[in-house]
């Protein structure tokens, strides 16, 4: 059965606190992960559990991490994530940017020396909810694409996002992945032994494939946003480079090119950008709420090809997930389930799922 959102979320602050997390990163971290679930981002969710579990064990994420600001602007902030899971540290700099950006207009916060940090739109709803514009990215750990043309991992996943706020409290959120899909999607698959579609991954010799397990553990890669050269991978491929020049370069985190990268013992020292926007400083903040929310009904009232599929803008599947799973639930497949279920045993956390 489905668990309700308070329920998933509870088994998940029970697992970090047992992991000796601080009541309050407890309380930031499983939020950040319940949010991405309840939305529909399930790769961000509830799956990234055993992959943090290996990284705390192995000792590359502090649970007792503490973000400090070690260098600030009036419109900036360098943030040094502890070394711990990047959700406290994010969750801080975006606050942080938002803060300044009500004084100054707009402001950028930079984080290093940090660990994933979930979904990305997370932090970018952040900036809408305070009405402002959000934009946010990050380095990844996981060296799993080739640059269009090449037959050598060097890039990431690559994830980007972009947020405003709309007049009719509708955000709009995009949230995405530079490559075709997020690598959590065919962790998935994987998880529930299932096969990937067409174009998400590519064997060592760079030929289609659709096991889920050829880009990890085979040799294979994760596509580029595109899929190939001839649907404009190189596109994708661009993103992940610009993705990487501010979350890496920008805060001085190491660079995913680099043979250490991610190989530190004392952590994972991937770089996070986060980017507050007040849409004040060149018009009416209404008036330009009123204009983000009759473009966005003007694109849903484009005549759908399928009169059953409407057309939607970024955001509004992650609504609807959200409207149906508060309601009903939030499924957790039986494989990632147990998988849960075995590390909350051996951190003798409690386990209220069931």
């Amino acid at each position: 059965m489905p668990a309700s959102y308070e329920t998933h979320r509870a088994q998940l602050k029970a697992i970090l606190l047992a992991w000796g997390m601080t009541e309050n990163n407890a309380e930031v971290t499983s939020e950040i992960l319940s949010w991405a679930d309840l939305h529909g981002v399930d790769s961000h969710g509830m799956s990234m559990i055993p992959g943090y579990d290996g990284l705390r064990r192995s000792g590359r994420a502090r649970m007792d991490a503490v973000p400090k600001i070690v260098r600030e602007t009036p419109v900036s902030a360098l943030v040094d994530g502890g070394g711990g899971l990047g959700h406290v540290p994010s969750h801080f700099a975006m606050n942080v940017a938002i803060e300044k950006a009500k004084k100054t207009g707009m402001a950028i916060a930079a984080v290093n020396n940090s660990a994933h940090f979930g979904a990305t739109g997370f932090y970018t709803l952040m900036a809408a909810k305070a009405g402002f514009i959000g934009m946010a990215c990050t380095s990844a750990s996981g060296i799993q694409v080739a640059p269009t043309g090449g037959k050598q991992a060097r890039l990431g996943t690559d994830p980007w996002s972009f947020a405003a706020p709309s007049a009719d409290g509708v955000p709009f959120l995009l949230d995405m992945a530079t490559t075709t899909v997020a690598a959590g999607r065919i962790r998935n698959k994987a998880n529930e032994n299932q096969p990937t579609p067409d174009g998400w991954v590519l064997d060592k010799e760079g030929q289609p494939s659709n096991d889920p397990l050829v880009a990890k553990e085979k040799g294979g890669f994760l596509t580029s946003l595109g899929g190939s050269p001839e649907n404009s991978s190189y596109k994708g491929y661009g993103l992940s480079a610009m993705v990487n020049i501010l979350g890496s370069c920008l805060s001085g985190a190491t660079l995913i090119t680099d043979p250490e990268h991610c190989k530190k013992p004392q952590g994972m020292d991937i770089g996070h950008f986060f980017m507050a926007i007040d849409p004040g400083i060149f018009r009416d903040p209404e008036d330009f709420q009123k204009d983000v929310a009759q473009f966005c009904g003007d694109l849903r009232a484009t005549t759908p090809i399928d009169p059953a599929k409407p057309v939607m803008v970024a955001g509004d599947p992650q609504w609807a997930y959200a409207a149906k799973r508060m309601a009903e639930g939030i499924p957790v497949g039986p494989g990632l389930l147990n998988q849960v279920r075995q590390i909350a045993q051996a951190s003798a956390a409690q386990w209220v799922l069931d």
